[in-house]
């Protein structure tokens, strides 16, 4: 179990305190000094063990701390019977940091998850991962750099991204984030796509400015062509945070029921009983 594992209250902002105070909140991680912070969501009155899992880690490009975003949606995780996690990481312009310090963070969630699964009462081969934007990129490298990148065995078993972050070289977007232009390609998705990947979803506005529509077919085509489960959900009109619960309500239920309906037909959810009673 990780060294440093201990229950701290919620913190933050009046605004973040009051969305996250059903959560119980630990310390996965602690860099220079800096407590980063899991929030867990369990399913209520729930004890049974081998539980599976979503972690979720936030949009914004690896400059604004945006904890909540992910909120909504574990919440519905949660009453779906999975525990679901929003994942704190650095961030610039509260840590002066970067994407590598951003993918050092996600790294070490994922393996707090796996050391920890007896406590939070989690299948530890059943964890999902979901993000948006940059911290949809922050999953794509859990689940796609090979061993002599990222050495930790674990990878998640599907992803649920929203608005990805796909290509990080020089004819791409943020490669100036980046130390230098090695690590800028290095790090890109774009340049990971090979054979045997965990299940993707992919869930894109046609009218994104960031990722354009196009780039996320083309990733998605060529995953298929590597005999991946790969699947692109388009969004007519929308932009790059259109499936937001504080932006479109709308756009919220329909990708969060697409969300759920991908991780029942990969195993990972049981089927909402609910649902098939209305069918």
């Amino acid at each position: 179990m990780s060294q440093i594992l201990q229950k701290v209250a919620p913190i933050g902002e009046s605004r973040d305190k009051e969305i996250l105070k059903s959560a119980s909140t630990y310390i996965f991680s602690n860099k220079d000094g800096i407590d980063l912070l899991a929030h867990v969501f369990a399913p209520e009155g729930s004890t049974v063990p081998n539980r599976p899992a979503v972690a979720f880690f936030h949009g914004g490009f690896w400059d604004t701390p945006m904890v909540t975003q992910f909120v909504p949606h574990c919440h519905h995780f949660a009453g779906r019977g999975a525990v679901s996690v929003a994942f704190e990481y650095r961030v610039a312009s509260k840590h002066q940091t970067g994407p590598i310090e951003a993918i050092e963070d996600s790294r070490t969630a994922l393996l707090w998850l796996h050391e920890n699964a007896d406590l939070l009462g989690i299948d530890s081969n059943n964890i999902a991962v979901g993000g948006a934007a940059g911290g949809a990129f922050l999953c794509l490298l859990l689940a796609m750099q090979k061993d002599k990148q990222f050495s930790t065995p674990i990878r998640p078993k599907a992803l649920v991204l929203f608005s990805a972050l796909l290509n990080t070289t020089p004819k791409g977007q943020l490669s100036d984030r980046f130390p230098n232009t090695k690590e800028a390609k290095e790090f890109s998705p774009s340049g990971l796509v090979r054979r045997k990947l965990p299940p993707m979803l992919f869930m894109h506005g046609k009218s994104d400015r960031v990722t354009s529509f196009e780039e996320a077919t083309t990733f998605c085509r060529r995953m298929k062509w590597r005999g991946n489960r790969c699947k692109l959900l388009d969004f007519n009109g929308a932009e790059h945070s259109f499936f937001n619960f504080n932006v479109s309500h709308s756009n919220f239920e329909v990708t969060i029921a697409a969300a759920d309906r991908f991780l029942v037909e990969h195993g990972l959810l049981a089927e909402n009983r609910s649902e098939s009673a209305e069918d």
